[in-house]
């Protein structure tokens, strides 16, 4: 049976605040970022979400690996203070944020060019065109 888990983060990231909706699907994580304008209230985030969920784009799924479950607390504050001190690359999160701007940034440029080539196709065929009227005129 398939385990479905979600989880909206709410931060401040300067100027703005930003959700980080996370879904998990069998082991597969896929975020989607929503930008808040001002600090957001409880309210307001349950009738966004109920509004728009359909509109979340989500990112591609990224495999995640089962999260081991430590019970003493000593040693897990230890770890998150270890994890604090690193400077990595991020959250799977983070990682698969940076996947789905990917994807935008390359559908952007595949839609950009192709309009770029009609375009010139079209200033082409306007000159072509015009090139046999003054043909014509003799």
């Amino acid at each position: 049976m398939d385990k479905v888990s979600v989880q909206l983060n709410v931060f401040f990231e300067a100027p703005f605040w930003v959700g980080v909706f996370e879904q998990m699907i069998d082991q597969k994580l896929s975020v989607c970022k929503i930008t808040f304008g001002a600090e957001p209230k409880s309210g307001e985030i349950y009738e966004m979400l109920l509004k728009n969920n359909v509109q979340l784009r989500f990112s591609p799924a990224v495999a995640t690996a089962k999260q081991k479950i430590n019970h003493n607390p000593k040693r897990m504050q230890r770890e998150i203070h270890k994890l604090q001190k690193q400077k990595g690359i991020g959250t799977k999160s983070q990682q698969a944020l940076k996947c789905q701007q990917e994807q935008v940034k390359t559908e952007r440029k595949t839609i950009k060019r192709e309009k770029r080539e009609a375009e010139k196709q079209h200033q082409f065929e306007l000159k072509q065109q015009k090139r046999k009227e003054k043909h014509r005129g003799r």
